[in-house]
């Protein structure tokens, strides 16, 4: 079979189908391919399902440690695998709601399902269930996000070991029986969030991180060193500087050994994690046949505009890697792929060509606390020609911290000790995921520390920590009264 659109799309995740909503709305006929599930990564085994099992964690973590005097602790029942029902009937509805239902003939976006491969610079041959459909576009995006990084550890190949693809909606690689104990190779964000979410459940959790400390790579050290502290007073146990050198194991027990500050340590238990980050979906889907040239990291390589080495193909999402200060993040990618679509009908539409702008992107790991992060950390300032004013203030400063007996975490601002101007925010707190956009938007527009100051925020939020931190460029917080400037 055989069929000719304007736009043919790699992928059908969240860039995938900003791209063609977007060009359905220059009256253009899309069509998307998909190897797994309608949807891509986000809905079906990242963002959705593991904010909804993090979420369950918690709620008997609380109950189990109660933050107020006055309240008993109550360890409630649970069934793990329930759980895991209610969130696959989360993921479908989502997924039905918001990709499902938008495509059809009204807009003119179809998918084509199975395993997509380029032949030649228009040209994508799918291979699915129901044989063989050759799609031809005088348009092409490549938006093929991301996998998880399997790591040249001996023995891995022959041992079995999770990815996030655990959190998976009813696919034969779905975790659906919550294992005794469990090793995270890796001290990233993915590591971290589903590491405290199995110990809430209840597993041994075991974190080996390669590294000084956990969240090495991108983050300031002080947010690293407070989440390493926490995630230790929860009983996880929190191994830095430790190299995983072999695996062994099957079924029911699996063994680590890892080099740690020289010498070998043997870490055991029923399952093992890999959690040492993403890369981006670029082999054995025929790029080389369609002249499409790839970065050194393995990304497919795209100027400002999203544009490949062929001038009619783009890329956006994960798929890019980090050029031009892209992030693995689904809002990016959804972002970046109404700008591809764009660009790639900007000639016939008459409209100017788009770059992107990744300069301001706020993200969050969704540990408990929250971890909320934008824009410079104190080395990256410093390393772009800042003289730097840099201050970090505990969350016990922040009145709605103590209100609610939650005084874990702190709040980093990076500034221009010249111009004032905000550069960085980094926050682990309760609700930092939210507060976090403030800065965020205060970053887009330049803000000062004197703006952040002068803003009236509401009492007692936790917002209130971003006009603390300002503060602390002209004064001591902790001597000040409620809301005193």
């Amino acid at each position: 079979m055989q069929r000719s659109v304007d736009l043919v799309i790699l992928g059908s995740g969240s860039t995938a189908f900003a791209a063609a909503l977007r060009a359905a709305e220059l009256g253009k006929r899309v069509v998307m391919t998909e190897a797994r599930t309608l949807g891509g990564t986000c809905v079906n085994r990242g963002c959705l399902p593991s904010k909804n099992l993090i979420e369950a964690a918690k709620l008997i973590y609380d109950a189990r440690n109660p933050r107020y005097p006055g309240i008993a602790p109550h360890t409630p029942q649970f069934d793990f695998a329930r759980l895991i029902e209610q969130k696959d009937q989360v993921i479908a509805g989502y997924r039905d709601k918001k990709y499902q239902s938008i495509i059809g003939q009204e807009r003119d976006i179809a998918v084509v399902y199975g395993r997509a491969r380029l032949v030649d610079a228009h040209t994508v041959v799918v291979d699915g269930p129901e044989g063989t459909m050759r799609l031809t576009g005088s348009k092409l995006l490549i938006a093929l996000g991301s996998q998880p990084v399997i790591p040249p550890i001996a023995g891995l190949d022959r041992t079995p070991y999770l990815t996030s693809d655990l959190l998976t909606s009813q696919e034969e690689m779905e975790l659906s029986e919550l294992p005794e104990s469990l090793i995270i190779i890796g001290g990233g964000a993915i590591a971290l969030e589903l590491g405290q979410m199995f110990a809430r459940f209840g597993t041994q959790v075991t974190i080996l991180e390669r590294s000084r400390q956990v969240l090495a790579h991108g983050y300031e050290p002080e947010v690293g060193r407070a989440i390493q502290e926490l995630l230790r007073d929860e009983g996880i146990a929190v191994q830095t500087n430790a190299e995983a050198l072999r695996v062994a194991g099957d079924g029911r027990e699996v063994s680590v050994v890892a080099r740690v500050q020289g010498y070998e340590r043997t870490f055991r238990a029923a399952r093992l994690l890999v959690a040492t980050g993403r890369t981006p979906n670029t082999r054995a889907v025929g790029l080389e046949a369609a002249g499409v040239q790839l970065t050194e990291d393995g990304a497919v390589k795209v100027d400002a505009y999203l544009r490949t080495s062929v001038p009619h193909i783009f890329a956006a999402g994960d798929v890019i890697g980090r050029q031009h200060g892209n992030q693995f993040a689904t809002p990016v990618g959804a972002h970046d792929g109404v700008i591809a679509a764009h660009n790639a009908f900007a000639e016939e539409t008459g409209s100017a060509l788009r770059t992107v702008d990744h300069r301001v992107i706020p993200r969050t790991i969704f540990t408990d606390p929250q971890i909320g992060v934008v824009g410079m950390s104190e080395a990256e300032a410093i390393a772009a020609g800042h003289r730097c004013w840099c201050n970090t203030v505990p969350m016990e400063l922040v009145p709605r911290a103590g209100a609610i007996h939650d005084t874990r975490g702190l709040i980093k601002m990076v500034a221009d000790a010249d111009s004032h101007e905000v550069l960085g925010v980094s926050m682990v707190g309760a609700n930092a995921g939210e507060v976090i956009h403030e800065a965020a938007m205060a970053l887009r527009f330049r803000a000062t520390i004197d703006d952040f100051i002068d803003l009236i925020h509401v009492y007692p939020t936790m917002a209130e920590a971003l006009k603390i931190v300002a503060i602390s460029r002209y004064k001591d917080p902790s001597k000040l009264s409620c809301c005193a400037e």
